[in-house]
Order: C-alpha cells, then sequence, then structure tokens
C-alpha cells in the first residue's frame, strides 16, 4: 500500500485521459506519444503523459480493429467489429482502467492543496455504436452512442490532510453521444483537419455524497454535460507554414469539482478534447461553463523544413465551479517554441515556453511555465510516408485538402 502511494510523485499523471472517440479508425498506426509541463512557480500538480497507441485494422481477425493505448499504469483498449450492425454502422467493446486514473488535484485561487487532493484508482466496460451518415461524401459525418460502467475506489494520498474525508467508493453509468462533422487525426500535428462537433454526457453515479472536511463538499448523483468543438488545420503546400485553431464551448448541469470542465496547461495529445491554457497549472481552472478560443502558427526554419518555430494563444472565459471561483471569469495564455520533425515524420520534438497572463500566484498575476512534446510514430519509419496516408484516414485528409486548396488558391 505505501509503495502505492508513493508513486503519485511520477506515475499518476502518465495516463491516456481522452477515450471515446466519433468513428472507427480505418488507418493502421502505431505512436509513442510524450508530453510534459513544468511550472517555475510554487507547487503545481504533475503535468505530464506517456503512452503508446496502436490502431490495428483487420486484427485479430478481418472485419475487426483494435484500438489500444498503454500508459505506465493505464490501460485503455477497444475491439470495434465493422459493419456489426449494418452498413456504416460499427459496433465496439471496450475495457479501460488502472491506477490514479481517476486521481484528483485541488487547484484554488492559484494554489496546488497537495492536503485536499487524492487518488482514484479505476476501471470500466463500455460498448458503443459508431455510424457514418454520408457514406461517399468529401467529409465525413459520424455519430456515436456509448455506454459504460466505471467504478472508482478513492483513497487518502500521503499528503492528504487527516481531517479530510475522500469521496465515497462509486459505481457509475456513463452515457456519451455526439456528432462530429470532419476530424483530426491522433498526431501533433496533422497535416490537415477539420472538425464541427456536438456532444453531451451523463455520468449517474451510484454512491454520491459529501466529503472534504465536515462534508463541506459534494459529489453529485448525476452530472450532464454538453459541448461542442469547431477545428480548422492546414499546412500551406508550397511554404509548408502550418496553422490551427480551435473554438470549444461547455455547459453543465449538476456539475462538481470531480466532473466539471478543467482548464489548463498545453498537452495536445492528453485528451480527445484538451482544454489548453499555455502558463497555467495543468487542470488549474475549474468551470461549470467556459468557451475557450485558441491558435497555433508554425514557421520552418532552413530549407529541409527539420527546424520549425510556434508560436500559440490561447484565452477563455469562464463560470466558476461552485467552491472554486476566484477573482477575474477571463484567462488568457500565450506562448511560442523551437521543434525538429524528421525526415518521414518518424520523429517531431517541441521544446516551448508559455506565459499565463492572468494566472493568479503568490507574487500577483503571471505564470511561466516550459513544455515538451515528442511523438514517435512506428508505422512512418516502416512506411517511410512522409505523412499519414489521406486518403484512408478518419478525417478524409485529401478530400479536406482540395477543399483547403480552394479557400487558399493553391
Amino acid at each position: 500500500m505505501h509503495f502505492r502511494r508513493h508513486l503519485l510523485g511520477w506515475a499518476a499523471a502518465l495516463l491516456l485521459v481522452g477515450k471515446a472517440h466519433a468513428q472507427v479508425d480505418p488507418e493502421k498506426r502505431q505512436l509513442v506519444q510524450l508530453g510534459y509541463n513544468q511550472a517555475f512557480q510554487g507547487s503545481a500538480p504533475v503535468a505530464a503523459y506517456a503512452y503508446y497507441y496502436a490502431n490495428l485494422p483487420d486484427w485479430p481477425r478481418e472485419g475487426q480493429t483494435l484500438r489500444v493505448a498503454v500508459a505506465p499504469v493505464y490501460l485503455d483498449s477497444e475491439l470495434a467489429f465493422r459493419e456489426a450492425l449494418g452498413a456504416n454502422t460499427h459496433l465496439a467493446v471496450g475495457v479501460a482502467g488502472g491506477g490514479f486514473a481517476d486521481s484528483y488535484s485541488e487547484v484554488r485561487g492559484g494554489k496546488y492543496l497537495k492536503e485536499e487532493s487524492f487518488y482514484g484508482n479505476g476501471g470500466e466496460l463500455s460498448a458503443s455504436v459508431y455510424h457514418l451518415f454520408n457514406p461517399g461524401a468529401l467529409i465525413p459525418l459520424n455519430g456515436v452512442v456509448r455506454a459504460a460502467f466505471h467504478y472508482t475506489d478513492y483513497e487518502e494520498s500521503n499528503r492528504t490532510s487527516p481531517g479530510f474525508t475522500t469521496p465515497p467508493d462509486t459505481s457509475s453509468l456513463k452515457v456519451r453521444t455526439g456528432l462530429r462533422w470532419g476530424g483530426r487525426e491522433p498526431l501533433l500535428t496533422p497535416q490537415a483537419a477539420m472538425e464541427l462537433s456536438a456532444w453531451y454526457e451523463g455520468d449517474f453515479t451510484a454512491n454520491s455524497g459529501t466529503y472534504g472536511y465536515a462534508g463541506d463538499r459534494l459529489a453529485r448523483p448525476q452530472t450532464h454535460l454538453f459541448w461542442s468543438r469547431a477545428l480548422l488545420a492546414y499546412t500551406l503546400p508550397e511554404s509548408e507554414h502550418y496553422f490551427a485553431v480551435s473554438l470549444t464551448a461547455g455547459t453543465s448541469i449538476n456539475s462538481d469539482r470531480l466532473t466539471g470542465y478543467k482548464l489548463g496547461a498545453v498537452l495536445p495529445l492528453g485528451a480527445e478534447f484538451p482544454l489548453s491554457l499555455p502558463g497555467y497549472y495543468f487542470q488549474e481552472i475549474h468551470a461549470r461553463q467556459f468557451v475557450l478560443l485558441g491558435g497555433l502558427y508554425t514557421i520552418p526554419l532552413d530549407a529541409a523544413k527539420h527546424w520549425h518555430l510556434s508560436t500559440y494563444a490561447a484565452t477563455a472565459g469562464v463560470d466558476y465551479t461552485q467552491g472554486m471561483a476566484q477573482p477575474g471569469d477571463w484567462h488568457s495564455g500565450v506562448g511560442g517554441g523551437i521543434g525538429y520533425t524528421s525526415d518521414n515524420k518518424i520523429w517531431e520534438v517541441n521544446l516551448g515556453y508559455a506565459y499565463g497572463v492572468d494566472a493568479i500566484r503568490s507574487d500577483g498575476r503571471g505564470a511561466h511555465t516550459i513544455g515538451l512534446t515528442m511523438q514517435w510514430d512506428l508505422e512512418a519509419r516502416r512506411t517511410h510516408r512522409k505523412s499519414p496516408d489521406p486518403e484512408v484516414s478518419p478525417d478524409n485528409s485529401r478530400g479536406l485538402q482540395r477543399l483547403f486548396r480552394g479557400f487558399f488558391g493553391n
């Protein structure tokens, strides 16, 4: 037990957070993804991910697709049976779980409160139905309906206050449904991507109740989340300048500290819908509802276009979760960095600096962080392709490239 508790210093954050997808990916993929943020001021929650991701069409049998993500203390897997429910309708079953999957870090008023933070270990069984509504269209419209049984075991960390009570261990039913027009490949810099999507997720908990100091906070019996995202990313053909912009907005009913939206840090592949705020602690801002606008622009620095320079920014307006309010309801961050991409895009590494303009710290407003992201594409090594085959990528990126060239005159 003591060995398990002391793992939190590193392993707790080495998890793949994103799980549900709106389509069965037809592209074979093997990727290693790493991401890390380090704050310069104060004590901060560990902000990192490290995992191996594989998507294997026609494995273990023809007509099936296995998707799996393996982190040091966590596994997320799904086996899809393509067209099991008719043309363009797929059925999938999933298993996920591991240590620290549901751990919680309390960050309030710019301070990481370790005495109010705790571990959560969990597991999940799920079933999903994926449907393509417009086969043969230039941009695909996919839908998903997903139900999952989830169990969480909460326990104190070695720094949780003796007077602080963790939430009750609980089982819950999680339901998600959504529509996604277009999409984005699970890569740091997909060559082209466009998405318009809308989502609902319901969390129905069996063992809700109070926790904290003398029951001063509540784990609600049910929570409803509603959010949408608009995203555009493109690589200009001649100059290979790359840009990405996204707008994400969400609201909720009965959300609390455990189930509401959490914004902060720059971990682009740590979740399916990363709510990034440059310069902030990981999941520093707790929101009942929010709107978040972010953008990235990258230019090559050398003739071979291996080295590149990036600048990025994000800004968000939030309505805080109950008990997590702070002065000001607008948060912004900016950053920049340098990166290297190898031949055939086998390796991509980026090092950056970010400044949280409105983050509260002990010396006032403003926070500084550095970040590192890395991607190793094992399939690029084997096929020696410069980018994933756009003909079969889930966002139909060859069609998107034709569409974008029409916009930009290239």
